[in-house]
């Protein structure tokens, strides 16, 4: 097929180009900021992982919520951007803020308790036979110590109850990768990492939380190789993380391996095919292998899911442009995909 017009891949461009291009149009800084609570009960959540990527889903910036429930991302262009929320516990949101015409973006967001009867069988089962095989007073330790880390937004009180707990069952991994997280939410990422290995050491590599949790901070700390090497066994080990596919197929599509990146969105979008940044990682695959009937697809798929934000209505204007264009050049426009 042939090139598209310059002028559709320029308008192209405020979906897929990286942030980095909008400086240009601007020097004015702006910000965003929010708290983060629990939908429901309205508690604040400590220690959320928030990201803040470019409208392509390139990761700009990453930082984890005060002991308030709080972010602040300050010095930002005058662009539209995307922030993800993820908390253990909670369903994962992406929320697209654009700053082009505004100076202070403030917000609350509200984060679904994940449903236990909703998790796969097949990834809980495992876990959760471990977990009962551990001493009582192990366990209760262990939820006391995640209610003081998420709930109470006390990082040092569930550090020191899940010190507790290993000391009741040494074999207690999963206390182990708790214990990472609440030195994550302390900014202490050197401990952090020595508790995701002493994790994986103890559950002899078989608990793939822990090897995620470790390649993150490993490719947030520049060891790209090492951490994509432990991402990629933690969804050996969890063959239904979502997430751990969608940042397989981020590396692979930043290192140009279009096909492997495609395999891995494709493998995320059917674990959860009602996460709208998943079809933003389609449409930069298929974007960049000029496959433009299957981007129409990944912006139909989009649309659905967020239609009435200014990055949504954005994309419809978007997909009609790309649609005449595709017709132009006689390659059928798909019909409308229906995330389920």
């Amino acid at each position: 097929m042939a090139r598209l017009p310059k002028r559709i891949c320029v308008l192209l461009t405020l979906l897929i180009i990286p942030t980095a291009v909008f400086s240009r149009l601007t020097q004015n800084a702006v910000r965003v900021s929010g708290t983060v609570l629990s939908e429901g009960q309205n508690q604040r959540i400590l220690h959320v992982v928030v990201r803040l990527c470019d409208f392509s889903g390139n990761l700009i910036e990453q930082l984890t919520t005060t002991d308030s429930g709080e972010f602040f991302f300050g010095g930002l262009q005058r662009a539209p951007y995307i922030l993800t929320f993820e908390a253990i516990g909670f369903e994962s949101a992406e929320i697209n803020v654009d700053l082009s015409f505004a100076s202070d973006r403030g917000m609350t967001v509200y984060l679904k308790p994940v449903k236990k009867e909703s998790a796969p069988a097949s990834a809980g089962a495992t876990i959760s036979a471990h977990e009962l095989s551990m001493p009582e007073a192990a366990r209760n330790l262990v939820a006391s110590g995640k209610k003081k880390l998420y709930a109470d937004k006390n990082p040092e009180g569930g550090l020191k109850d899940f010190r507790q707990a290993v000391a009741h069952a040494p074999g207690y991994y999963e206390a182990y990768c708790e214990m990472a997280m609440a030195y994550a939410t302390m900014s202490k990422v050197d401990e952090a990492i020595k508790s995701f290995r002493k994790s994986i050491e103890v559950s002899r590599d078989r608990y793939g939380n822990a090897d995620v949790g470790l390649g993150t901070l490993l490719v947030e700390k520049g060891d790209v190789d090492a951490g994509e090497k432990a991402i990629r066994r933690g969804v050996e080990l969890n063959p239904n993380s979502w997430l751990g596919f969608y940042e397989l197929g981020k590396l692979d599509l930043n290192r140009d391996r279009l096909d492997s990146a495609l395999k891995s969105a494709e493998r995320a979008q059917v674990l959860s095919p009602n996460t709208p940044v998943v079809y933003r990682l389609l449409s930069n695959i298929h974007m960049r292998q000029k496959k433009y009937t299957e981007l129409l697809g990944d912006l139909d798929a989009y649309i659905k899911l967020d239609p009435d934000s200014p990055a949504g209505l954005r994309a419809v204007q978007m997909r009609e442009q790309i649609a005449q264009e595709v017709t132009k050049h006689n390659q059928p426009t798909p019909p409308e995909s229906k995330p389920q």
